[in-house]
């Protein structure tokens, strides 16, 4: 291999009237810019095509006449001045964060995310954790928000998914020329590339950091893949979820502790931190180690403080879905730095691994060190913040089932990354900018209803029409690469028609998806397919992961009955499935289809994408649609069953589909009048954009992030640091107080004060106890009535109401506490009681694990 003595960069030449396009491609304000995307393909349709989508490598590619041309053309300087004059606008303009807060400038959020989907031509994603990433950013940057972003560089991102004739799926890695991308290396104070280290056994590995501007947020991605560096470290950021296990653990590092040094380094001190998935969890030992030696608190100090700096995001509804790490491993890049660094024992980090307290831990478990660390912990829909808990309740010894500390805010999309330039036009059109600002919904329903039926069908129906002329083109383009035949090539020019209803399916093939389940009866759906007089197309694509062969299994099913002689016209399976292919069948299709087994899709935020672009949602009740579905705005499969036996499920479900689809959906499509308009699927539409739109969105979604967990964490963190860190001392002299004498606490009794045994509706019940503290005081707890109907004790109708200090017995040490619980409902009910910590800056009653249950009976 021939090694380069040294290296020189060549930027593209502008015209002095073009230089203005240089602030624009390298900021990715306009991957949700459609003024900017047109203005891109104004300068070379076929090479903003053959780029992917990237201006930074058109304008190295555009030939030098064509510059010259365009900076002649009045047309196009005018395009590029309103382009520009739109950045700089968004730039400028007041935004939320502004308008309705008053933090001070040491208010930062450190975002980290494995993967980052953001536009076409930046392929260091996977799938929808990467663009639900890429969309917390831009959602971020509009609302305003103080917000650095830290992920990896993938030199190779990705793999690009093709099929042999057979349909087996292959995989090969493209390298990523990240000088032809819209990103810049982050320079030294001689304008060198800034370099980091951090310690691995036996060697130091090094860092060197890029920068994406998103908006007004900036996005860091680190880099191993430098001179300095050993070849096989060099390929630590090689690949996405790729390698063995030690690699993930390299990447992880990495991630969070090289990510957090690269903040500091750049003068960027993060007051909070946001981990989305367990990935960067190790960011939260580098925060101690930097506050321990920075400001002299011990670990334990510096452990309060970052709890409560952390948030925690879980995406995951399975234990399968988790990094664990054996204790060999995490010693083998740890055990310097826990014992040097942060002064522990062995025993003491591993126990940062488990939520389990009362096992020993045999391994590290990147999750339940991601919780224990965190203060605020979240699911991302309603449903999967139960399985959550479910899945982790043996961390959560003797607290009911749904007062375990995690939380939701369910998932969304950036509307304006991911609607039709089409839809937006109209929509903007009759609805003005409150829809994309999540404002004036009364309002805005209103409008949506006046919006002419005719237009917004035609609308929808040219993006339909294009989805279809996309997929042909592409079929086109498989069949050349695989070596197909001229007759295969003519018949790709004529799959598909334009004018039917058309079906989306579209994800990663994981065989939890269940993609084959609409094909569990061919003959049936043939028939619904090829119905001479109400036709119905289907349009699948996806990717299995390299190493999941069951997935693949799936993918090879469905191309052999996409070649079926019946189907062929009727079934479309695109290869290489990425944000492009993805925002074709997103804003075309008519009904988006999603056959997760509940309750395993943790949110889901594909069927959001066809709301704002007219699509319909027809899918099992799981992950946001189990929260979100209404009879008025699509459809829904099966009843919120959950099975044991699961070719029962399927069999069951498949049913559902196409009784579903023969008996409901098939027919309001073609359901017509003189004028040829589907009135009531359209009515459909307006109303799933009235009751979805405005909700399932990420500036809703990030607002709530804000205002449950990001100004909370900054206020807590403020008071902490306060008074040269006095405060965390005297919390955390607090907690080791509770610690040592909650074992002293007893309840002694408890009693109903009313005589009568029955009570009526709106009569009070009165309970006193007796209760000892030792040497606590009752500014040190709050002591509850905890009931609920006697055979339904965790169905989440239990209460609790906070009890009274009343009096002190000082001779015995007894405390005395009443209280009132108002009875509302008629039926038999249970009492206890329950003592707990109470302390001003506990987010939740249970952030110190520990409660003390009444064991004894009137």
């Amino acid at each position: 291999m021939i090694e380069f003595i040294g290296n020189f960069t060549i930027v593209p030449s502008l015209p002095k009237k073009l230089e203005m396009l240089r602030d624009i491609v390298f900021n990715l304000y306009w991957s949700w810019n459609h003024e900017a995307i047109r203005l891109f393909r104004r300068l070379d349709q076929d090479l903003w095509e053959e780029t992917n989508h990237n201006p930074v490598k058109l304008l190295g590619m555009i030939s030098q006449k064509r510059m010259d041309e365009v900076a002649n053309d009045d047309g196009f300087i005018s395009h590029l001045n309103r382009v520009y004059s739109n950045l700089e606008d968004y730039l400028k303009e007041p935004t939320w964060y502004k308008k309705n807060t008053k933090f001070d400038e040491k208010f930062k959020i450190a975002y980290f995310s494995m993967e980052y989907g953001l536009t076409d031509c930046l392929q260091i994603y996977s799938g929808g954790l990467g663009v639900l990433s890429g969309d917390h950013l831009k959602s971020a940057s509009d609302l305003g928000l103080p917000l650095y972003a830290i992920g990896l560089c993938y030199h190779e991102g990705y793999f690009q998914q093709y099929l042999t004739n057979d349909g087996w799926q292959q995989e090969k890695y493209d390298l990523i020329d990240f000088y032809n991308q819209p990103m810049n290396l982050v320079k030294d104070a001689n304008n060198d590339p800034l370099k980091l280290s951090l310690k691995f056994p036996g060697r130091d590995v090094f860092y060197q950091i890029w920068k994406i501007q998103v908006g007004r947020v900036p996005l860091f991605l680190l880099d191993t893949n430098i001179p300095e560096n050993s070849i096989d470290d060099r390929e630590i950021t090689k690949g996405l979820y790729r390698g063995n296990t030690e690699t993930r653990i390299q990447q992880e590092i990495i991630l969070g502790i090289g990510g957090l040094r690269a903040l500091y380094e750049m003068k960027l001190h993060p007051t909070v931190c946001h981990m989305n998935e367990g990935h960067s969890a190790f960011q939260s030992l580098e925060g101690i180690r930097h506050l321990m030696k920075g400001h002299g608190l011990s670990f334990q100090e510096a452990r309060d403080v970052g709890f409560y700096s952390n948030i925690f995001t879980t995406h995951t509804p399975v234990p399968a879905g988790i990094d664990i790490f054996s204790k060999e491993l995490v010693n083998n890049y740890f055990s310097n730095y826990y014992k040097e660094e942060l002064n522990l024992t062995e025993r003491e980090f591993f126990k940062l691994g488990t939520i389990l307290r009362d096992t020993e831990p045999t391994e590290f478990n990147m999750a339940h060190f991601a919780m224990n660390m965190a203060g605020y912990v979240n699911g991302v829909s309603k449903l999967h913040s139960k399985v959550s808990r479910k899945m982790w309740s043996g961390g959560f010894k003797d607290i009911p089932f749904n007062e375990i500390p995690i939380g939701y805010i369910t998932n969304g999309i950036h509307t304006r990354t991911h609607i039709s330039r089409d839809m937006y036009e109209l929509l903007y059109r009759y609805l003005g900018s409150k829809f994309f600002l999540n404002s004036g919904k009364e309002e805005i329903d209103k409008r949506i209803a006046e919006i002419p039926d005719e237009e917004l069908w035609k609308t929808h129906e040219r993006r339909r029409e294009r989805l279809v002329a996309f997929a042909r083109k592409r079929l086109q383009r498989q069949i050349i690469d695989r070596g197909g035949s001229a007759s295969e090539l003519t018949f790709a020019k004529e799959v598909l028609d334009s004018n039917i209803l058309t079906i989306g399916f579209a994800r990663r093939f994981a065989t939890y998806k269940r993609a084959t389940l609409l094909f569990s009866d061919i003959e049936r759906l043939v028939a619904i397919l090829c119905d001479p007089k109400y036709p119905v197309q289907l349009i699948i694509a996806g990717k299995a992961h390299p190493h999941d062969d069951e997935g693949k299994e799936l993918i090879q099913s469905i191309v052999k009955f996409a070649k079926d002689k019946h189907l062929r016209k009727r079934i479309i399976f695109l290869e290489n499935y990425d944000m492009n292919v993805a925002r074709y069948i997103v804003e075309g299709c008519d009904v988006w289809l999603n056959t997760p087994r509940r309750p395993l899709e943790a949110s889901g935020t594909s069927g959001m994408k066809v709301v704002p672009n007219g699509g319909l949602n027809f899918s099992v009740l799981d992950g946001w649609w189990d929260e979100a579905y209404e009879h008025e705005v699509g459809w829904k499969i099966g009843y919120r069953e959950e099975y044991d036996d699961i070719d029962m499920q399927d069999a069951i479900e498949s049913k559902i589909i196409y009784e579903t689809l023969e008996n409901e959906i098939v027919k309001l499509f073609y359901d017509r009048g003189e004028d040829k308009l589907p009135r009531k699927w359209i009515a459909k539409i307006k109303q799933s954009l009235c009751k979805h739109a405005n909700v399932y969105n990420t500036n809703r979604m990030v607002m709530e992030y804000a205002d449950k967990y990001y100004f909370k964490s900054y206020e807590k963190r403020s008071y902490l640091s306060s008074n040269d860190w006095k405060n965390t001392k005297e919390f955390s002299e607090w907690k080791l107080k509770i610690y040592d004498n909650w074992k002293d606490i007893k309840i002694l009794k408890v009693s109903k004060l009313n005589k009568n045994g029955v009570l009526t509706v709106k009569s009070k019940l009165q309970i006193e106890a007796n209760i000892v503290l030792g040497n606590l005081s009752p500014d040190d707890v709050k002591v509850q009535v905890y009931y609920s109907k006697m055979q339904e004790p965790e169905n989440g109708n239990n209460a609790f109401e906070n009890m009274q200090f009343i009096s002190k017995d000082e001779e015995k040490g007894i405390y005395k506490y009443q209280c009132e619980i108002i009875c509302e409902n008629t039926g038999q009910f249970g009492y206890t009681l329950r003592v707990l910590p109470d302390n001003p800056l506990l987010e939740s009653s249970f952030d110190l694990g520990i409660i003390k249950w009444a064991n004894i009976k009137e």
